[in-house]
């Protein structure tokens, strides 16, 4: 019997788009909060002057096959011919055995002639051959339109550069930001003023920025949640966070272990990439050094130690975070930090159920959330993220963000009831009188410029400094 006929792809096909029939998109599919990604997607998916695919890259549960249904809505809205618009899962076994210009063919004959289509493939990186077709179908279709979601970026990123660079645009799509997450789940935070800066907030009168502080204090309970369960969409509106991080644990992270990661490398031990998943959990937001964990894990080799670090961060399960450097000689040994791509993910694999009276936990996932969010938010403008580390005292910065448009940005996660600065932490000493260091605190009152000499930091709340993160992210979007 051949499986891969006519007859089953268009059974298949019809299942998948419901709309083809009822001429709207079930109402389930489409969620009325929309993303920042899904705005980036649409307007690189509606460009006519240059022409690009976008791929939606990102962990599994992170709301890339929504941003997806939500861009099938809008069109449909825009009275786009519904059977003009095509969407696939190519994590279906039937796809799995198919080709996808063998699909594009019996669509196209049985369902519509037009040159004007919309295509829609998730888990693309699944399907035969893909970025060879997506080529063809891109070269030979000039009215054709392509979003496809991936769960690997660098393995999508390679296809990409051997199919050509220019037809492709990559959008990562990270775990929900503190700031979606209140949105979300509709907290509402007073009037903020439009033209808010983070990152320059010492310009503002002091009266001005107590105001603005006060307004975000609100924000200090909703945060310690979102550091328990982390910015998965679906997990985020569950009433039970045990039950979610158990979900986390089995349909997100065990997946992506037993299930994308084998399947996309030919990975044949599981249990060593587990293993490796694992100590970073218990490393996470630490300088990492690879003969370290190859000696902890007992006979696993460095070079499959490396390797499958850099496994995990193509499956978006990990970051690694490199050491820069910010206009000082360095004297030591580059070694990278590594970050759980979500803080919730890292609770979930060591069960940590209730990490609040924890200082130590809360310390670590605060730090994982801010670096999560400086990764998300420069991603497009930022030549380098990393820490800094080196002076004769060897200290230390977090998170250190270089680009070409703006000074370094320097940031210390001090997520403590204490967070105590002296002059001789590298924070201070690399400070500029005109461009204060960041010091990311606990207490909602723990904010305001501090002075060391001729030397400034300035001290931001964690809650409201990775909210008024989004919320800029707003305000430039609606410009």
């Amino acid at each position: 019997m051949e499986l891969v006929n006519p007859e089953n792809i268009l059974n298949l096909l019809f299942s998948y788009n419901p709309w083809w029939q009822s001429g709207i998109i079930q109402q389930e599919f489409n969620k009325p909060m929309k993303r920042f990604a899904y705005y980036e997607a649409m307007d690189a998916l509606d460009r006519r002057d240059v022409k690009r695919s976008v791929i939606l890259c990102g962990a599994r549960r992170t709301g890339k096959t929504t941003i997806m249904y939500q861009a099938i809505s809008e069109l449909l809205d825009r009275n786009i011919s519904p059977k003009n618009i095509l969407f696939l899962s190519f994590d279906h076994p039937l796809l799995k055995l198919c080709t996808i210009d063998k699909v594009i063919e019996i669509y196209k004959n049985n369902i519509t002639t037009e040159e004007g289509i919309y295509c829609f493939f998730d888990e693309i990186q699944y399907a035969t051959d893909w970025n060879s077709w997506l080529k063809i179908l891109y070269d030979r279709n000039p009215q054709i339109r392509i979003m496809a979601t991936g769960s690997a970026s660098p393995v999508l990123t390679d296809k990409i550069s051997e199919s050509g660079l220019g037809r492709w645009k990559m959008i990562h799509v990270p775990t929900l930001s503190f700031y979606e997450y209140c949105e979300l789940l509709s907290i509402k935070v007073p009037d903020l003023p439009l033209d808010l800066k983070p990152t320059q907030m010492y310009l503002r009168s002091i009266q001005e920025q107590t105001e603005i502080f006060n307004k975000l204090s609100l924000l200090q309970v909703p945060f310690i949640r979102y550091l328990q369960v982390g910015g998965f969409p679906e997990l985020a509106l569950s009433s039970d966070d045990v039950y979610s991080q158990r979900i986390l644990r089995e349909d997100i992270v065990d997946k992506a272990l037993k299930r994308d990661l084998p399947s996309i490398y030919g990975l044949r031990n599981i249990g060593d990439i587990e293993k490796i998943f694992l100590y970073l959990c218990y490393t996470s937001s630490n300088i990492i050094n690879i003969q370290s964990i190859s000696k902890e894990l007992n006979g696993v080799s460095r070079a499959t130690v490396e390797k499958y670090i850099g496994y995990l961060e193509s499956a978006n399960l990990i970051y690694i975070s490199p050491l820069v450097n910010v206009g000082t000689k360095q004297i030591l040994k580059s070694q990278d930090k590594i970050y759980i791509a979500d803080a919730a993910m890292r609770n979930a694999v060591l069960m940590l159920d209730d990490i609040t009276n924890n200082p130590d936990e809360l310390g670590i996932i605060a730090e994982t959330a801010v670096y999560k969010h400086i990764k998300a938010f420069y991603y497009n403008v930022a030549t380098q993220i990393g820490y800094f580390r080196g002076g004769k005292k060897t200290n230390e910065i977090d998170i250190v963000v270089q680009s070409n448009r703006f000074p370094p940005i320097m940031i210390e996660v001090k997520y403590r009831d204490q967070a105590k600065i002296s002059e001789s932490d590298a924070i201070v000493m690399l400070s500029e009188q005109k461009y204060p260091n960041l010091v990311i605190t606990k207490r909602a009152n723990d904010f305001g410029e501090c002075a060391y000499g001729d030397k400034k930091i300035y001290r931001i709340p964690a809650p409201a400094f990775l909210y008024m993160l989004g919320f800029v992210e707003k305000q430039n979007r609606n410009k």
